[in-house]
């Protein structure tokens, strides 16, 4: 017992040079690096006195309860907000055990026999739980990455859904009488029947989905490409949806222009920026366009109308997820969301200017491909 209380008396005694020893090398992992003392101690001081108070008992079974303030588990879902993988987390706490180590053979004890099954009791639970916690945490983050990554693929489907269905009305329309016969007939009204059934399961997932937190967690796949003939083929696609509101749909993009960016997210960003200025400007114009924005080569984009414009009080909202307009009973709020994620996650920035009845421009910027290499980015 000698033992035991002299060395729970040297760690009371050294906490402060024992946590700023643990606190040196523990900076070396990545993801310490950044963070304050505070955040990088997080419970690891009460884990030390927790540790303390175990060999003070001399008693095994008082370690679960020396544990049960539930400590670990917060450092374990601590971390993973730190951005920790779980590796270094496992990290801390084996560097915890050799800094005691080296304190106690620094002041003449020795680790060995019931002392050393203490602390590596203590040390092996703790660990246990913050695993635990960190594991769970972090596929709860994965699985709503994957739901809202999926709600938004839903949410952007129904613009092109949208579109075969006023492309199938004017079909059925314009066909000379002759061919409007039984066959034709029962295949326009299959064609209605399964665009209806999509849109139906679109909505479900959009619904069950809104109310996700936002973590981009994207994978870009950047390239160099022509801008024009991406805007240029979203207006073709996107005429269906314009022609029966009259609204006129206008590619200004300078046709030699060349940006650096993932393609698929883009076309995603201006198809949702489109698609929404068609619903608010019947009768209007939609104009899309790009320019060089300063002397590195960013690129800002726009899409600007002449129609109803955005309530003054909305503005600073309608890049919430869930934002909708109380005026638009289709509205899922996630339209404008999806822009703002895939646009932060180039890191660009959008905004928008606007004035009720007076119409709309929302611009975002995309910064130059030498500054994307520089920092490291794919």
């Amino acid at each position: 017992m000698e033992e035991l209380e002299k060395l729970a008396a040297l760690i009371r005694r050294e906490r402060n040079g024992l946590l700023a020893a643990w606190r040196q090398q523990v900076r070396e992992l990545p993801s310490a690096q950044h963070l304050d003392n505070l955040t990088l101690d997080d419970h690891v001081p009460q884990l030390i006195i927790e540790m303390a108070a175990a060999l003070q008992a001399g008693s095994e079974e008082t370690i679960p309860e020396a544990l049960s303030d539930g400590s670990p588990p917060a450092h374990g879902m601590q971390r993973v907000k730190d951005g920790y993988d779980i590796e270094e987390m496992v990290a801390e706490y084996k560097i915890l055990r050799v800094c005691i180590h080296d304190l106690a053979e620094a002041n003449g004890l020795t680790l060995q026999g019931k002392p050393f099954r203490i602390l590596n009791r203590v040390l092996d639970g703790a660990i246990g739980q913050a695993v635990q916690t960190f594991a769970a945490e972090r596929a709860l983050e994965v699985r709503q990455r994957r739901d809202e990554h999926l709600a938004f693929v839903a949410h952007d489907l129904r613009t092109p859904l949208n579109a075969i269905s006023l492309a199938t009305s004017v079909l059925e329309r314009t066909l000379p009488a002759q061919s409007t016969g039984t066959d034709y007939a029962q295949m326009f009204k299959t064609l209605r029947r399964n665009v209806q059934h999509l849109d139906k399961l679109v909505g479900k997932v959009i619904e069950e989905n809104t109310k996700l937190l936002s973590d981009s967690g994207i994978k870009l796949e950047r390239r160099a490409f022509d801008l024009w003939p991406l805007v240029e083929y979203l207006v073709h696609d996107l005429e269906p949806v314009a022609h029966p509101a009259h609204t006129r749909l206008i590619n200004k993009v300078p046709d030699d222009m060349v940006i650096y960016a993932d393609a698929g997210l883009l076309r995603r960003v201006f198809q949702n920026l489109i698609a929404n200025a068609i619903r608010y400007t019947p009768g209007g114009e939609v104009v899309i366009g790009a320019r060089e924005s300063g002397a590195e080569g960013a690129v800002e984009c726009r899409v600007s109308d002449n129609g109803a414009g955005i309530p003054q009080e909305r503005l600073e909202k309608v890049f919430d997820k869930s934002e909708t307009d109380p005026g638009k009973e289709d509205g899922s709020g996630l339209g404008l969301a999806i822009v703002k994620t895939f646009v932060e996650a180039h890191d660009g920035k959008v905004s928008v200017e606007s004035r009720k009845g007076q119409g709309s421009t929302f611009r975002f910027t995309l910064p130059p491909r030498q500054t994307i290499t520089a920092s490291g980015a794919s």
